[in-house]
């Protein structure tokens, strides 16, 4: 029965649709021979599905990479060289930046491969090949079996093929779901974990705009920055080294300098991370009514409190830059898919198809009996999961990503564990090391007045906004003490607890004696941690509860999609993995009687400039070049553009993805989306969803014209 109605899903998913939206969808590269390569071609892609994904010979997929735990990046030289975005090497370019060597600020730039800087725990990552294994994942099951049941056979399954697939090997193997689990895919993956720093432009270029203008378009950011991969003399994966050399791909991108126009054909070639297209009303009605707002509320505050003190302190700036940006990012994505949403009238849409698919399960008998009663079970399930699931939202945001102390424990319950279990003294010394190492890095990066500000502010909002049954019980004692007064209660825990200032934490590690876990464990900050952790398990046991029945629904649903519209290509929604999105140049209008044009230049960068705004600072060296019109190569009607906009679907993931052309060059790098067509991820609105990226003429144009780092053009091969 499983194999029959996999047969069915894969003939419809082979029929293609007249129905599907232009330039609409994130597509498996295994799969584009069969399903889009045609359509590609019609709109000027000269190249062929091979020439995109191949196991037999070097292709598209050998330049494009995972980087780090949730960007793109692309090669572009034979000798491993690397651009993604700046902010997604941003906490690379943190670490090595001090008040006296202020990277961020002014930028860096590697003018030999011995000045390149190591960034230990920065990864990037290969797709060796992919492979459908839908029948071996399913194999055992059967209707009738409890999900309970279904659930174990898969993952035992699924843990053999991973087996199997990479015995003797160095690679590791992902199996992924898609379609809700109506399909799977094994993904064999090569990991370096030798990648250095080469080159960033100053924040003030690429980060131009900070959270003012992200999302937002006209957007004239230069966001990119560069990595080296290094490698053993073998060319595979090794730990740092001085011995390591620069890495030798099999593909790296030609990089064009002819320019973009309207109607240009662009492909984007990246892992996105997640999409939710084919969920019910009820999923976007929870978020926008109760996720959203809550979440929105938290973050603004957050905001407030980290940018005042950043404005006030260049060693703060430095400290919560990475922070402030990570928070601001969702909570301005957010506000605009709850926009995007409504102006789409998103919710009314979906029920007007939901009344068509009610209608459509009416037509007979056995559809009835599968998919007729689909609906009324979301419903129930979604009203109950949507308190539970703002309750985990609500604690993770005020427990682990509001009060910092908190995150800095986490490794201390096994310190405790091993003391109290008479664990071998060089055991407990190698947890010592590694603790002392994560409050190093957490110290450097903390401020005591913003943290104890972050730490009010959240512990009253949780007061005021989260029902009680979410409290943990050591919050609870808390609020009852301090009758709610959170800024006394953290002065006194500033005074008595080993987890708020480096010294102190430091000098206990470092006289650490087994008895000594009195004294972590009747620390409040650890008593708090300990109290939330156990609170969230329960939180989390019950969200995992009701999502399970969700992810049941969403498979069956998903199902009967693709039966009740047989003639449309569904493509899979992003679970980052490797997918090709393509479309082409193109502006937008965003509200009536506004039009936008395709593409900005440095004569917008110019009129942004105010030396008073940290984010709008331009530095003197670029004004000096506009002025001189010294732009070398890389102008385009004497003017040097910035970045442009295109059709392509993307989402986060697809930061650094390369953009490239009909012919198969590098003409840009994907940073973000244009804040009118953010709610792509719920729904694709093709009159105003655009995908931002940098025209790659101005990272070139920074690299050699304001960095004087013109030997790294060198090692690319240039398109006139």
């Amino acid at each position: 029965m499983i194999r029959k109605c996999f047969r069915i899903i894969v003939l419809f998913i082979i029929l293609l649709s007249s129905t599907l939206r232009a330039d609409e969808g994130m597509w498996i590269p295994i799969l584009i021979e069969k399903f889009n390569i045609e359509i590609m071609q019609e709109k000027g892609f000269k190249l062929s599905a091979e020439d995109i994904y191949s196991v037999n010979q070097a292709s598209m997929k050998d330049a494009v990479m995972i980087f780090g735990g949730g960007c793109t990046a692309e090669l572009i030289s034979d000798k491993g060289l690397l651009i993604t975005n700046h902010h997604c090497g941003y906490r690379a370019i943190q670490s090595h930046s001090t008040v006296d060597h202020d990277y961020l600020t002014n930028g860096f730039w590697a003018m030999s491969q011995g000045e390149e800087l190591t960034n230990p725990g920065l990864t990037v990552t290969f797709l060796k090949w992919m492979k459908d294994v839908t029948g071996e994942v399913l194999k055992g099951i059967e209707d009738g079996m409890s999900d309970e049941k279904k659930s174990d056979i898969k993952q035992e399954n699924i843990d053999m093929i991973k087996k199997n697939a990479i015995e003797g090997t160095h690679f590791t193997a992902q199996v992924k779901p898609f379609y809700y689990g109506n399909q799977y895919f094994l993904f064999i993956n090569e990991t370096y974990k030798d990648v250095r720093l080469v080159g960033a432009p100053p924040s003030a270029i690429g980060k131009f705009g900070g959270d003012t203008d992200n999302w937002m378009w006209p957007r004239h950011t230069g966001d990119f920055s560069m990595f080296r991969i290094y490698a053993g003399k073998d060319n595979k994966p090794s730990e740092y080294s001085p011995d390591n050399v620069p890495f030798k791909p099999k593909k790296f991108f030609p990089i064009s300098l002819k320019g973009t126009k309207p109607g240009d054909f662009t492909m984007v070639f990246g892992y996105p991370g997640s999409t939710y297209e084919y969920v019910p009303s009820f999923h976007l009605q929870m978020l926008t009514r109760d996720i959203y707002p809550a979440l929105i509320d938290v973050r603004t505050k957050k905001l407030e409190i980290m940018q005042n003190a950043m404005e006030k302190s260049p060693e703060v700036r430095i400290q919560y830059s990475a922070k402030a940006a990570g928070v601001s990012n969702s909570w301005k994505r957010w506000k605009g898919e709850i926009r995007g949403l409504d102006k789409l009238d998103a919710v009314i849409k979906k029920q007007d198809y939901e009344k068509r698919f009610i209608e459509w399960t009416g037509e007979n008998p056995e559809k009835n009996r599968r998919y007729g009663k689909l609906l009324e079970r979301y419903e129930k399930v979604y009203g109950e999961i949507a308190p539970v699931r703002l309750g985990q939202s609500y604690f993770r945001e005020v427990f682990y990503g509001g009060m910092e102390n908190i995150s800095l424990v986490s490794g201390f319950s096994k310190l405790v564990s091993m003391a109290e279990n008479d664990v071998l003294p060089e055991e407990i010394d190698k947890v010592l090391e590694s603790l002392r190492k994560r409050a190093a890095a957490f110290f450097k990066n903390y401020d005591p007045a913003t943290g104890d500000a972050l730490a009010v502010a959240m512990l009253s909002m949780f007061d005021e906004n989260v029902p009680e049954k979410y409290y943990p019980e050591e919050y609870k004692k808390i609020m009852e003490k301090y009758n709610g007064n959170y800024q006394i209660w953290i002065k006194k825990v500033r005074k008595k607890s080993l987890f708020m200032d480096e010294e102190v934490l430091l000098g206990f590690l470092n006289s650490f004696k087994t008895p000594d876990v009195k004294k972590i464990k009747k620390d409040p900050i650890y008593r708090l941690a300990q109290s939330a952790e156990k609170r969230y398990g329960i939180i989390r046991s019950e969200y995992r509860k009701l999502n399970q029945e969700l992810e049941t629904l969403h498979r069956l649903y998903m199902k009967a999609q693709m039966e009740f519209e047989p003639g449309k290509l569904f493509y899979p929604d992003a679970n980052f993995s490797l997918r090709v999105s393509y479309g082409e140049v193109l502006g937008y209008d965003p509200r009536d009687a506004v039009s936008y044009k395709y593409y900005t230049t440095l004569e917008g960068v110019i009129e942004k400039d105010n030396p008073e705004i940290y984010d709008y600072d331009v530095p003197d060296k670029l004004k000096e070049l506009y002025l001189k019109k010294d732009y070398g190569r890389y102008s385009q009607d004497g003017k040097i553009p910035i970045c442009f906009l295109a059709t392509n679907h993307t989402t986060g993931g697809n930061s650094g993805s390369p953009v490239i052309d009909a012919e198969g060059n590098l003409i840009g790098i994907n940073f973000d989306r244009a804040w009118e067509g953010v709610m792509s991820d719920l729904m694709f609105n093709p009159k105003q969803c655009r995908n931002i990226s940098l025209d790659i003429r101005y990272a070139l144009f920074i690299i050699d014209k304001f960095a004087g780092a013109g030997y790294l053009l060198d090692e690319m091969t240039l398109v006139e």
